[in-house]
């Protein structure tokens, strides 16, 4: 079985820690790639970058010309695009925040979203609402932290997510996840201190992927995600001519 994974900004190494997570979740036998749009913005924050990481990802797929996959995990936490993909392309998608919060459902009634900046959460707040899981949520929180600086100061992120999940526990969370790609790798040492399940969505996102593919599933095409209707479509600024 063959993943792709799409990061939804064009930072490399943010795509190589999201694969690692996710191959970390992955059974023997899941083969796991990492994609990264050509481009985009450097990371996601706020309404532009994620209505503009929607477009590069769509692109990408478009254009992909590598091995056959099975599934498509998008890795970007309330992230537009997860509709378009699906129409898209003609195998299961899973987008990790609607992954992890359906896993949170089944850990507990209510569960908590710890993010990275305020800005991002009203995003969060619809991608959940449109995925029918938002009822469940007791808070969607930030740390203060910027995406590109979750790798930077390991002991900050840790210290200002631990900070957030209290605030999320005292509104009612039993279970928190991860709202961002990038704190993959999180979630055992937060679980231990918190005394909390914790979901990342990365590995939410490929488990469930597998689950699908090995049922024999993929998206419904009657009505919502019916195939895109023929028509010229121009990607991109138009070339001179």
């Amino acid at each position: 079985m063959r993943i792709v994974v799409t990061n939804c900004n064009t930072t490399p190494e943010m795509t190589e820690e999201i694969v690692q997570g996710a191959r970390s979740a992955a059974a023997p036998g899941t083969t796991v790639t990492g994609l990264t749009p050509a481009w985009g913005p450097e990371s996601a924050e706020g309404w532009l970058d994620s209505h503009l990481s929607a477009a590069a990802v769509l692109d990408t797929l478009r254009t992909y010309d590598g091995p056959p996959f099975d599934a498509v995990v998008m890795a970007g936490f309330g992230e537009h695009g997860r509709e378009g993909v699906r129409e898209l392309v003609d195998v299961p998608v899973v987008d990790i925040t609607e992954a992890a919060a359906h896993l949170a459902c089944l850990l507990g009634r209510r569960y908590g979203v710890v993010t990275t900046l305020d800005r991002s959460r009203g995003q969060i707040e619809d991608s959940l609402e449109t995925a029918g899981v938002a009822r469940n949520c007791a808070a969607v929180l930030g740390t203060g932290l910027a995406v590109l600086d979750l790798a930077t100061d390991a002991a900050r992120t840790e210290s200002a997510f631990l900070t957030a999940a209290e605030r999320a526990r005292a509104a009612g969370a039993e279970v928190l996840v991860l709202g961002c790609a990038g704190m993959t790798g999180l979630q055992r040492t937060l679980s231990e201190k918190l005394r909390l399940p914790v979901v990342d969505g990365v590995g939410a996102a490929v488990k469930l992927a597998e689950s699908l593919v090995t049922l024999g599933l993929a998206t419904s095409r009657a009505g919502s995600y019916a195939r895109p209707l023929p028509k010229r479509r121009a990607w991109g600024r138009p070339q001179p001519t």
